[in-house]
């Protein structure tokens, strides 16, 4: 197939429309993803590195609240999503259709937690995503509402678990953690960090 080369409003446009696909409820089918993974995160401490750095009160406050974050997205439409949709697993394209592979993570889950995902990866800013997501997404699935906070929920928890899961992989070498926020395995999750900002501020407000 065609090389999708696709642009983050293509991807954010097929996931919309994945959404209002009909998938049925098989057994094997994946449920509370973000639960699951932020169950793996407790497992490992949390965000203990975090609490190191300039995020550190916001960290904090944000993992204490994680179950109330979760409950959020429990109350939001539950939809098919493909749970891990980077322009990696969607290489290729027909058309108007999006070839996606990687569905180890195939379930149901919060309208727009696709989109916050994809959000982390994109070169285009989130409104225009989320303006592609909501023309894909089936009329009558949810509001704008609440694919945003789906969206950003997922994006936030998300940033978060990986930015701690890249800095305490460095953290334990010589020099002040601040000086290894280059390093190449660090930055790129902290540039994801830093796009999801405005998503926190709106979160703390709840």
């Amino acid at each position: 197939m065609e090389d999708a080369a696709s642009s983050g409003l293509f991807l954010a446009l097929s996931v919309g429309r994945f959404a209002g696909a009909g998938i049925g409820h098989p057994t094997f089918l994946a449920t509370d993803l973000m639960r699951d993974r932020l169950g793996r995160v407790a497992r490992r401490g949390g965000w203990p590195t975090l609490a190191r750095t300039t995020v550190a009160d916001v960290a904090e406050h944000l993992w204490t609240r994680r179950e109330v974050m979760l409950g959020l997205l429990d109350g939001l439409p539950q939809v098919p999503q493909h749970g891990d949709p980077t322009a990696l697993n969607v290489p290729g394209r027909d058309g108007d259709e999006a070839l996606a592979i990687d569905w180890g993570t195939l379930g149901h889950g919060p309208v727009g937690g696709d989109l916050g995902y994809l959000s982390l990866s994109t070169r285009e800013e989130f409104e225009p995503l989320l303006d592609a997501y909501l023309l894909g997404l089936p009329a009558g699935v949810a509001d704008r509402d609440a694919v945003v906070l789906g969206a950003q929920v997922v994006a936030v928890y998300t940033a978060l678990s990986r930015a701690e899961w890249a800095l305490a992989r460095v953290a334990t070498g010589e020099g002040a953690l601040v000086a290894k926020y280059r390093h190449p395995a660090v930055a790129p999750h902290l540039r994801a960090l830093q796009r999801t900002f405005g998503h926190m501020e709106a979160l703390l407000e709840l």
